[in-house]
């Protein structure tokens, strides 16, 4: 047996955060059952392969080891039905934005990062807000590393996660609330959001100290915290969707009043390295009247979309089956060079754009996940030229929409 808890004066068995982390790690040490504080036995019976018992107080333990008491099994929570669950925000609920819109399914299709630049009002708070339902719901294994996140950072309700999470934290977030840490260590924002979406509106105001953070887990997928002679690794597999404005006013181009240094200053709050691991760049202008007092696109519906992103997700896990990746936007270098391969058409048309759009090689192997991906949604085993330029002009548009 394990035994995770704490003691009351009382010999009370108090719950504890991390009860599902524990009954995993119980498992992989070869434990056959396991003893919790009661109120987290639901939680912890989660994990299967390993009998989970509940322990009200001190006096039950003493009663079970002397043979007078043996407690149940505990039965994991029930899963939330679908009344259950909040209705979420629809896609069809934002008009026009067709080319935002289908970046956001691309961008969802492959565990893409995102960042929307546009005038304030112009909807790009609703299109971030909107992705979650554009999403495939979690694995088994997914949905249990999400409520293994939540539990220990003390904000899990003891039931199997059955969406994926979206957060949003205000720009004036420290790095350390962003990517973890502390005395005592505890997952930041874009480990709270793994598997998930972590939206970050108004990126230019966030501290640059806060968003350089970001690099390194956008590039391994977790977040490593040095404490003494300790290293501790917290999941942070998140898809980044950013919005900004143009500019500091964020006014019509026709009536802007910024200034050159104005501008300049505001353009250097977006950080280089972070904007080389952005792999959709859209622009999100306002939208005509006529289209604001039109009908609702029934394509563009969330459910339609998370149809046509669940299909191209499965063609991706079939394919990366034996991978630590499980969708695109998984994908390293070397993985990359192996599962997108390029005919010599494909190649020359590659390097002209390298040497013309200066790609580093990161934003080079981005490119290549992002065509891959828009192949994916039309169902389709080999790139092709078109692929390769919607992939580019995303980047392309959106880097010269931050040089203007």
């Amino acid at each position: 047996c394990a035994l995770c808890g704490e003691l009351s004066l009382t010999g009370e068995v108090r719950p504890v955060r991390g009860a599902l982390a524990t009954a995993l790690g119980a498992r992989r040490c070869g434990y056959r059952s396991l003893l919790v504080p009661v109120e987290n036995a639901p939680e912890a019976a989660l994990v299967d392969e390993i009998g989970v018992h509940g322990i009200p107080s001190l006096s039950r333990i003493a009663d079970l080891l002397h043979g007078r008491w043996r407690p149940d099994l505990a039965e994991p929570p029930p899963v939330p039905q679908a009344d259950e669950a909040s209705e979420r925000p629809d896609l069809s609920d934002v008009r026009g934005q067709d080319d935002a819109k289908r970046a956001l399914e691309i961008a969802a299709a492959g565990g893409h990062n995102l960042l929307m630049i546009g005038p304030p009002g112009a909807g790009k708070t609703m299109l971030a807000r909107r992705l979650p339902g554009m999403l495939p719901p979690p694995s088994f294994e997914e949905a249990l590393e999400v409520t293994q996140v939540h539990g220990a950072a003390g904000i899990g309700n003891g039931r199997l996660a059955t969406e994926r999470p979206f957060r949003a934290p205000h720009h004036t977030i420290s790095a350390q609330g962003l990517v973890g840490g502390g005395g005592r260590p505890l997952p930041g924002e874009i480990t709270l959001a793994h598997r998930g979406v972590l939206f970050l509106d108004e990126l230019p105001e966030f501290g640059r100290a806060a968003v350089d953070a970001l690099r390194q887990p956008l590039e391994d997928g977790r977040v490593t915290i040095m404490r003494g002679q300790r290293a501790l690794e917290f999941p942070a597999n998140a898809m980044v969707v950013a919005a900004c404005n143009r500019c500091p006013c964020a006014r019509a181009p026709d009536r802007c009043s910024c200034t050159a240094t104005e501008l300049a200053r505001y353009l250097r709050r977006l950080s280089g390295p972070l904007l080389d691991r952005i792999d959709l760049v859209c622009q999100v202008e306002q939208a005509a009247p006529l289209e604001l007092v039109g009908e609702r696109d029934r394509r563009r519906r969330s459910g339609a979309v998370r149809k046509r992103v669940m299909a191209a997700r499965l063609r991706q896990r079939r394919r990366l089956a034996g991978t630590r990746a499980l969708c695109n936007g998984d994908m390293d270098g070397r993985l990359t060079r192996q599962q997108v391969p390029l005919d010599a058409a494909l190649t020359a048309r590659m390097l002209a754009a390298r040497d013309r759009l200066e790609l580093s090689g990161r934003a080079h192997d981005r490119v290549l996940r992002v065509a891959r991906t828009i192949a994916d949604l039309d169902r389709r085993r080999a790139l092709r030229d078109s692929d390769l330029d919607e992939a580019l002009s995303y980047r392309l548009h959106g880097m010269e929409l931050l040089a203007a």
